[in-house]
């Protein structure tokens, strides 16, 4: 996706980097200024995702809020739940303690609808992350970070039919997420084949794999797989080894795990969206609004993705993820 001119600029001039590896538990990332960062001040910033603790991908937001906020002197405090309601009640316990901005992913958006909806009425700006985009503007955000998953799901599709893949199974790791079942009706469109879902739970990866290896050996015309998820995608390559398919496989989504893989030809491709930048533009354009009353976007989602990891250029994309911003 083409970035705005605006997101250009902020990337431009914020050179910051993590430091902790994508499998690793996400620590405070320092700004690459020389200069100290100024004194937190204020309440500060929450970041509230739908991320499980210790989650590789989202280990990667939180690198980026923190380095953001070191960058602009603010406090920034992360929370994870999967659970809609206990995120709900994060977002209630933000709004309770009058931060400055709530920083939040929507995996499913009406669950959350009455706990944003407190925010914007407490007129707590509210910057919406990676799912729910169609509902951002609607619950009143300012904005949405995130990648446009149709889209980058078409993309994975062309990959996929451009490989001879002609029947593909799509991995859903998280009932309820919008945005995956986004992504799997995209590579249904380009595809030109046959797509099936098959429903997983992301927090047993032995019975991914079992799940997995028991539907490529029950169905020999499956020739392609798709997960949604790092860890599922690990999951999935054990799987193919184990049924003896030959089935092609690809991912959405990093880990240092995936990126040996692609470079040793067991995935064929990643769809990054980048998550570092669904931490750290959030923080950045709260801040903006806060001391200047900027928004970003025009109405419309700043898309951190779709962008493509291969063999070309894993070798690259790894030395990142080991920094923790990839």
């Amino acid at each position: 996706m083409r970035r705005t001119p605006i997101v250009l600029a902020l990337l431009g001039a914020l050179a910051v980097t993590g430091c902790s590896s994508g499998g690793q538990s996400a620590q405070s990332a320092p700004a690459a200024s020389s200069a100290a960062a100024p004194a937190a001040t204020s309440a500060g910033f929450a970041v509230i995702t739908h991320g499980a603790a210790g989650d590789s991908f989202w280990d990667v937001v939180k690198n980026g809020a923190e380095a953001a906020g070191k960058q602009y002197g603010v406090k920034v405090t992360y929370q994870g739940d999967g659970d809609p309601a206990k995120q709900s009640q994060l977002i209630d316990q933000a709004v309770s303690e009058k931060v400055d901005g709530i920083v939040v992913s929507m995996a499913n958006p009406d669950a959350l609808k009455e706990a944003i909806g407190k925010a914007v009425a407490a007129k707590i700006p509210v910057v919406t992350i990676n799912s729910g985009a169609d509902s951002s503007k609607a619950f009143g955000a300012l904005t949405h970070v995130g990648q446009s998953e149709d889209v980058a799901g078409r993309g994975a599709g062309e990959q996929l039919k451009a490989a001879g893949v002609t029947k593909l199974l799509c991995v859903i790791h998280e009932a309820g997420n919008v945005g995956l079942d986004q992504r799997c009706m995209g590579a249904e469109q380009t595809l030109g084949g046959t797509v099936e879902r098959l429903q997983v739970d992301v927090s047993n990866l032995a019975d991914v794999t079992s799940k997995v290896t028991a539907k490529l050996q029950s169905d020999k015309q499956v020739n392609g797989v798709l997960a949604l998820n790092p860890a599922v995608a690990i999951a999935a390559r054990d799987a193919i080894k184990d049924s003896g398919s030959q089935a092609k496989l690809a991912t959405f989504d990093l880990s240092g795990d995936v990126v040996s893989a692609i470079k040793d030809g067991e995935i064929l491709f990643a769809v990054d969206q980048q998550q570092y930048l669904q931490g750290y533009l959030p923080i950045t354009f709260l801040n903006l609004y806060k001391n200047n009353l900027n928004t970003v976007g025009g109405g419309l989602p700043v898309n951190t993705g779709p962008g493509f990891v291969t063999k070309d250029n894993a070798e690259q994309v790894a030395k990142l993820a080991e920094a923790g911003t990839r």
